[in-house]
């Protein structure tokens, strides 16, 4: 299990560095997604639980039921996460017709 942590943190800082020290557009927007599923991995692995039961049910006999509130809001996460990547990639595209590079040092330099 701390190694699983373990690799979901790498995961989240990978995407954070690359977010500040790539220069490229497009790296920065597979930065932001690498760091966007691990955010949300660290999230299902604080709500993962072991012996617990759907709360789809007929009868109520004293069982642990999984509560459905933390896996609606991983769902909208990554819903709200690929609309945001979607209108990312088109504002980069509408920047690469006007301008011949997606350094942003470069782009910074035009304006």
């Amino acid at each position: 299990m701390a190694a699983l942590t373990a690799c979901i943190f790498a995961t989240v800082l990978c995407g954070f560095l690359g977010i500040i020290f790539k220069r490229n557009l497009m790296m920065k927007i597979i930065s932001m997604d690498v760091m966007s599923t691990g955010v949300i991995a660290v999230y299902v692995l604080i709500a993962a639980r072991g012996g617990l039961h759907t709360p789809i049910a007929a009868e109520s006999n004293g069982y642990a039921y999984a509560d459905p509130v933390p896996q609606a809001v991983i769902l909208t996460a990554i819903v709200i996460g690929f609309s945001i990547q979607a209108l990312m990639l088109v504002g980069v595209m509408k920047i690469a017709r006007d301008v011949p590079t997606l350094e942003t040092d470069e782009i910074e330099g035009l304006k």
